[in-house]
């Protein structure tokens, strides 16, 4: 939970990578990044994460939102932000808090922030401790606390309290703070699971529950030998009740424990309440001859049982990201200048060092392959299920296997900031951006717990009046809803889920910044996808040749690399890698001349060569509405053969060139001074699966999809047939992208805007939710989208959409079923249908374990292959 002064939306900054080790600490203490001046009606402040136009854009918007702003000033260099405003319209405060809410924190000089790894503190009652304790230590401007990794985020004043302080203030709420990687691992890492019922509170838990057998044997089946021993203040102990109190001793240590941190850091939770049932059982024994050593033993045993299972589910979901964490090997084979190799810690490897992997190896670290060839498995980043081919000048990233060759690599970034690193780093910051649901129930939570402490005391207190009851079942049925009036199950609902969606996700190739971002995706409506290098290649190739008046293709393709291969535009460099590809022969190249607009001229073998639009040979002279078609030597394909219905004629004016540009295909005529020799066509191909992307969005419920794109509306047209989406809109600039989708926002409920996260940055922010593709190699697109598709691979859309749609349905079975469960259960109580071992394992236990279970479900989404 965060601290009061975080925003209300529950989102936090983005992060900028971090290490993978259980503590991060950074300092801001230079002018440049922590400079804070109120001037009048002028206000700087420090915001370090507002790196990037992107970032700035986002701010200044929401800045501007408030009444009376004059000017924003977003300076990304340095990190800062100058407002100007009216002395009277609004505050520095209403201005920190509209940074905050575009999801970037403010920092004043001085502040440090602090990671902390705490693996015992994995409930919200462990997490409520915790906020107490750092409540009341001074110099803390903000904390954190993420029951479901087991870390706690704190910002302090650096001048006033340091990381020390923090420190003993956590330990002072009853948790251990560990200090080294390799100690979360041995106590948060997979062999945990087993660990957890042999520690040394299971075998408490089992010598109790031991006794409690045994009493119980003696109370109803031995009672021949279930003698009185002793009298304690008036009242007989038997040998039934010394066993019990002796399951109690063991049983109750660690809630006892537990309780007295609650009480000393005034946390009303369900240690706390726990530990007020088992003495109040205890008491009402031994002062009041009610007997209650049975259901305080039970009280004990059960609610340790529940401890260990709770325990036990949420490393479940923490496993999950510890197995992203251990995609990347500890060490790495570095290739030493006098050829020597030694393997040493990634943490030690220097960026520019070249590191050495065999065959089956994990790659550890970032970087460009020097010398080698193989296939690299890259599905722990990406994705992508078929291994890639690697050579000379390819980039690899840290984590992905080699498959089968020998490969070196040259390191381009260090271990904490290569691309898996920065993944774990944003999944676990993701739990900052809470959801809505997440912050309901935090709110809900809050007056949960004294309602049913109230409830409690007023079954105890007037059962016996209303219902009858007897004063021993009437503090009995008051115990049980102590039990059921910690809100564990309903607080804990959403995180466990979030945490399972966003680390299936990343094992998967798609990165998600946060459980807001999550659950906005899973209820949009609209999706708009930019057309190039989303639901285009993003690359021109060829896809036609026509060959005219007696010239075959290779001739056409011939003429047409000649021409241009000294041109710099794409369109040219495609022409020129078809031919090359077809292996066709060069010509010599002379007297090179670009006609602006039109195209280029070139000599060929001493003979003026043309190629260009079909203007220009226009103005040449050529009757290009009676064309002779090359029907054999030379190749007509189908899709452009358009016979006159005399002597094999085109209409090119007419028929060829407008089909083959209704197919959103660019065409270049090539040709001489005296003759037409061809007609090329280039286009940005579709993707192969965007029109199936596009159909199961549909599927899925997707209510409207919408292509954006700058170019021309009759390739946009095209484009748009032939993947199936709704609509188009064409010919649109950057901003006029923002409009479209600020007028698709205003239309309906949600919109994710699908681009490349560089040239689509403006939209991607504008949008609910933006959608960056192939962001493995692109820091730029990490940064920025909300949502990063780590692969080139748009068919992990519908997954995403599925995914997200099916962590929403998740968080509600979640909330509304253990709300249901706890209130029926509540209702129960008075009226003898609830005993207090149900109370433990249906109402504590059995909740716990059952929305863990089912937030683990997400896990088995796969994308369709």
């Amino acid at each position: 939970m965060d601290a009061p002064d975080r925003p209300e939306d529950g989102t936090g900054p983005p992060s900028d990578g971090h290490d993978d080790h259980d503590r991060e600490t950074g300092t801001q203490d230079e002018p440049s990044n922590s400079t804070s001046i109120d001037d009048g009606d002028v206000v700087q402040l420090s915001v370090p994460d507002m790196d990037c136009p992107s970032c700035a854009g986002k701010v200044e918007r929401s800045v501007r939102k408030l009444d009376g702003i004059q000017d924003v000033d977003p300076q990304v260099t340095i990190g800062t932000l100058t407002v100007a405003f009216g002395d009277d319209s609004t505050s520095r405060e209403a201005i920190t808090d509209r940074i905050e809410k575009a999801g970037y924190a403010v920092e004043e000089s001085g502040t440090t922030t602090t990671k902390l790894s705490v693996p015992d503190m994995d409930c919200p009652s462990c997490a409520g401790k915790v906020e107490n304790a750092l409540d009341r230590l001074t110099g803390v401007s903000s904390y954190e606390t993420q029951p479901t990794t087991g870390t706690v985020i704190v910002t302090y004043d650096a001048t006033t309290t340091g990381e020390s302080e923090v420190v003993v203030a956590i330990e002072s709420a009853g948790y251990t703070v560990t200090d080294t990687a390799s100690e979360e691992s041995s106590a948060d890492g997979t062999d945990s699971n087993d660990s957890i019922w042999t520690s040394s509170r299971a075998i408490k838990t089992w010598i109790s529950g031991g006794f409690l057998g045994l009493g119980l044997l003696f109370e109803f089946i031995l009672t021949t030998q279930n003698a009185a021993v002793g009298t304690v203040l008036g009242s007989e102990l038997f040998v039934a009740d010394v066993l019990f109190l002796v399951g109690v001793a063991f049983g109750g240590q660690e809630i006892l424990r537990n309780g007295y941190y609650s009480a000393r850091n005034l946390n009303l939770d369900i240690d706390f309440l726990m530990s007020i049932a088992i003495l109040g059982a205890l008491v009402a024994s031994l002062a009041f001859g009610e007997a209650l050593y049975f259901e305080a033993a039970t009280l004990a045993f059960l609610f340790s049982v529940a401890e260990l299972l709770e325990r036990s589910s949420m490393d479940q979901a923490r496993n999950s990201l510890q197995e992203l964490m251990d995609l990347s090997p500890d060490e790495a084979t570095v290739k030493r200048d006098d050829g020597d190799e030694e393997t040493i810690p990634v943490d030690e490897v220097s960026v520019g060092e070249v590191v050495v992997v065999r065959p089956g190896e994990k790659i550890p670290m970032d970087g460009d392959v020097v010398d080698g060839e193989s296939a690299v498995n890259q599905a722990p980043i990406t994705g992508e299920s078929v291994p890639v081919d690697k050579t000379t000048g390819d980039e690899v990233y840290a984590g992905t296997i080699n498959e089968e060759g020998y490969l070196e690599i040259q390191v381009t970034s260090g271990a904490a900031d290569n691309t898996l690193s920065r993944i774990v780093a944003m999944v676990e910051d993701a739990q900052s951006n809470k959801t809505e649901r997440e912050q309901f129930v935090e709110r809900f939570s809050a007056w949960y717990t004294p309602v049913v402490v109230a409830f409690a005391v007023l079954v105890t207190l007037g059962s016996p009046f209303v219902l009858g009851t007897t004063w021993s079942t009437a503090v009995v049925h008051g115990l049980t809803l102590l039990v059921l009036a910690c809100p564990c199950a309903f607080v804990i609902s959403t995180p466990v889920s979030v945490v399972s969606g966003i680390t299936s996700a990343a094992d998967n190739g798609v990165l998600i910044k946060g459980g807001n971002h999550l659950e906005a995706m899973g209820a949009v409506d609209v999706v708009a996808f930019d057309k190039t290098g989303t639901l285009t290649k993003g690359e021109l190739t060829v896809t036609d040749v026509v060959s005219l008046n007696g010239n075959t293709e290779e001739d056409v393709l011939r003429c047409a690399r000649g021409l241009e291969k000294r041109s710099e535009h794409p369109i040219g460099e495609a022409i020129v890698a078809e031919a090359g590809s077809a292996g066709v022969a060069e010509r010599d190249i002379d007297g090179f001349e670009s006609i602006t607009g039109k195209g280029v001229r070139a000599e060929l073998d001493g003979t003026p060569h043309f190629a260009g639009k079909p203007g220009l040979f226009d103005d040449l002279g050529f009757d290009l509405s009676h064309v002779h078609a090359t029907t054999d030597g030379g190749v007509v394909t189908q899709t452009t053969r358009q016979l006159c219905e005399h002597n094999d004629c085109l209409d090119l004016l007419e028929e060829t060139v407008p089909e083959l540009q209704s197919e959103g295909k660019t065409v270049v005529l090539v040709g001489t001074e005296d003759e037409l020799e061809g007609v090329v066509a280039v286009a940005d191909e579709v993707r192969a699966g965007a029109e199936r992307t596009v159909a199961r969005l549909d599927e899925l419920g997707v209510e409207h999809t919408v292509m954006l794109t700058g170019d021309n509306d009759r390739t946009a047209r095209a484009i748009a047939d032939a993947v199936g989406v709704d609509e188009h809109r064409a010919e649109l600039l950057p901003d006029e992208k923002v409009e479209a989708i600020d007028e698709l926002v205003d239309e309906y409920d949600g919109v994710a805007m699908v681009g490349d996260g560089i040239n689509d940055a403006p939209a991607l922010a504008t949008a609910t939710v933006g959608v960056a593709m192939g962001a493995a190699g692109t820091d730029t697109a990490l940064e920025t989208a909300d949502i990063a598709l780590m692969g080139d691979d748009l068919a992990k859309l519908p997954y995403l959409y599925e995914l997200a749609n099916d962590a929403n349905s998740v968080i509600r079975q979640n909330i509304v079923g253990s709300l249901l469960i706890k209130a029926g259960l509540a209702i129960a109580v008075p009226f003898g249908y609830v005993p207090i071992w149900l109370a433990v394992l249906a109402g504590d236990a059995g909740m716990t374990v059952g929305v863990t279970g089912n937030a683990m479900r997400l896990s088995r989404i796969r994308p369709d292959e």
